[in-house]
């Protein structure tokens, strides 16, 4: 077993809130996500078991939205749209950038386990592009000076 006792109360809460167990699949993913930090095969089954549907319904929710890492991340999971908004006002000079500052590549995390970088499809801030989301929070309308004062605050936090 995988997730602990309070998740799992949490998750069987969840599903009375609903007319239909199915409709407790994402508050489930996202409860097991705080509690494990990404998801995979195992936590999908047994969410499913848990909520009482098929394991692919699960699997396929979890595996359709990008906010679900499927390997485990940094401390901060940095998501940089590069939608065409985004793509348009300097998403691939922000990832370049950030590529830079962190020493690391798309899809690989720091040395010391505090970042993570990924590029993700629309986060739906495109007025505000280009634009990353770290973890629940949005950052927007970045510059590199931006990035830098970000970056230095996270690493501040640890």
């Amino acid at each position: 077993m995988i997730l602990n006792d309070n998740s799992k109360a949490r998750i069987r809460e969840r599903v009375g809130l609903y007319p239909r167990h199915k409709s407790a699949i994402l508050p489930a993913l996202t409860i097991a996500y705080h509690q494990v930090g990404h998801l995979n095969d195992e936590v999908y089954k047994e969410i499913a078991k848990i909520i009482k549907v098929p394991y692919v319904e699960v699997a396929e929710a979890a595996t359709f939205y990008t906010m679900f890492p499927k390997e485990p991340v940094g401390k901060y999971l940095i998501q940089v749209c590069h939608n065409i908004s985004c793509a348009l006002l300097g998403a691939d000079s922000l990832v370049e950038y950030l590529e830079q500052k962190l020493d690391i590549k798309k899809g690989e995390t720091t040395k010391d386990n505090l970042f993570t970088l990924v590029t993700v499809e629309c986060l739906g801030s495109c007025a505000t592009a280009p634009m990353m989301q770290i973890n629940q929070d949005y950052y927007e309308n970045l510059t590199r000076e931006k990035v830098d004062r970000i970056l230095e605050e996270l690493r501040v936090k640890g």
